[in-house]
Order: structure tokens, then C-alpha cells, then sequence
């Protein structure tokens, strides 16, 4: 029998203003464009960034599409965005110090600000994410 205490998933930051893709992006859209980042789940999984490769602002992207390619020490990874609509900011910040999304990936790591398309996006609340990353430790 599993101790849950022990389970890394119990511990970690899931706000519960935010939106979740099975992909462990996070999504605000409460705010115009609209934020996406990574998960401190996913930063977790992933170990320390080294190199994040970002879109250019302007750019048109389809739910399901790789935008991002994010490198760490362990593996490159894409970002996949749960989202339809157009890039409207890169967070250069996190480019010069990939670091940054590790350390604060519902702020000051955010990845990119997306206009939205009018369609919904099908996103899992936090709780149901929560449920999600406790499955798969």
C-alpha cells in the first residue's frame, strides 16, 4: 500500500485560478491575451532548463501545435498549446534565463501571451489536473 504522503504530485503548486492540459501546460485566461507556461509538475519532470526556443510574436498556432522547444539537462521537450489564436508576447526573460520557469512557472516564467481564437479551449479544471499528475506518480 502507497503511502501518499510520499507521492511528489501531493506537494506540488496547482492554482486553482488556472487552466490545465493533459500536456502539463497551464493557461490564464482571465486576462487579454491570454497567459500559457509550463506546470511546476512539468518543470519538476524536466529538471533545469538550459535553452528555451520561443516563437515569434505574431505567429498563428492551432491547439495541438508545438510552439516552444525547451531543453534541459534531462531532455528537449516541446511545449504543445492547448489553445488556438496568435502569439502576441514571447517572455524574453525566460529565454535569457530558462532558470526562471523552473523557479516560478506561474510567473515570472510564463512562456508566451496568446489572443485567443473564440472557440473554448477543453482544458481540465485544477482539481481535475490534480487528479491527472496523482495518477500518473
Amino acid at each position: 500500500m502507497s503511502d501518499h504522503s510520499e507521492n511528489p504530485a501531493e506537494n506540488l503548486d496547482v492554482p486553482d485560478q488556472l487552466q490545465y492540459s493533459t500536456e502539463h501546460v497551464w493557461v490564464d485566461d482571465s486576462i487579454d491575451p491570454a497567459m500559457i507556461g509550463i506546470t511546476e509538475y512539468a518543470a519538476d519532470q524536466m529538471g533545469d532548463l538550459v535553452f528555451i526556443d520561443l516563437p515569434e510574436a505574431g505567429l498563428r498556432v492551432e491547439a495541438g501545435d508545438e510552439i516552444v522547444e525547451l531543453e534541459s539537462s534531462k531532455a528537449v521537450q516541446p511545449l504543445v498549446t492547448p489553445v488556438s489564436g496568435t502569439i502576441a508576447y514571447v517572455n524574453r526573460d525566460a529565454a535569457d534565463d530558462p532558470d526562471v520557469v523552473t523557479s516560478d512557472p506561474y510567473g515570472e516564467g510564463w512562456i508566451v501571451k496568446i489572443t485567443l481564437d473564440d472557440d473554448e479551449p477543453e482544458l481540465m479544471s485544477a482539481d481535475e489536473y490534480r487528479g491527472m499528475i496523482r495518477k500518473s506518480e
